[in-house]
């Protein structure tokens, strides 16, 4: 399963491609039933979001170019801890997660999911991006696995992030 991902990151050289396969990949290895991508440029807070999931039924969170970002981390304890550029987050059950950690509300309104990781790429104490593989229908136990497979994600991933949005980002 590991394969599925070394292959992406060695196939794909042009970033927005590299993520349009990495995502889906990404759901194949955890199993998971959506994964975004949210690249941020952490001067301007431009952002863009690239999204996979296993149904249409299940929410698209994809932006259609590059936004300005709103101040999610008034709302969303999850935004402000990544852009504190703290550890990432695995969220088993949002019904159960402390309201400290997350704000359950917000994340049944905009986001619909039970279970997720909130990964944050970041460098030099920025936040640039936050992969996002979920669950809709159960919580999820995210296994020492997961975690080691997310962390090596994160290793690979951020530099290329970091590269397309200094390259792209208004």
């Amino acid at each position: 399963m590991l394969a599925v991902l070394d292959a992406v990151f060695t196939q794909y050289r042009e970033p927005e491609k590299l993520f349009a396969a990495l995502l889906p990949a990404v759901c194949e290895v955890l199993p998971a039933d959506r994964c975004f991508l949210h690249v941020r440029n952490p001067s301007t807070r431009m952002h863009r979001v690239f999204c996979w999931r296993r149904s249409p039924e299940m929410p698209d969170v994809s932006t259609p170019g590059w936004q300005k970002e709103q101040e999610w981390e008034k709302e969303d304890p999850m935004f402000a801890a990544a852009l504190k550029t703290d550890q990432s987050i695995y969220i088993e059950d949002i019904e159960t997660a402390s309201p400290d950690v997350l704000n359950r509300k917000f994340e049944q309104t905009y986001l619909k999911h039970r279970s997720l990781v909130h990964a944050h790429l970041c460098q030099n104490h920025q936040l640039w991006g936050i992969l996002q593989p979920c669950l809709f229908d159960s919580p999820r136990v995210w296994t020492d696995r997961d975690r080691a497979i997310i962390a090596d994600i994160i290793e690979q991933l951020t530099p290329i992030v970091i590269d397309y949005v200094k390259s792209t980002a208004p």
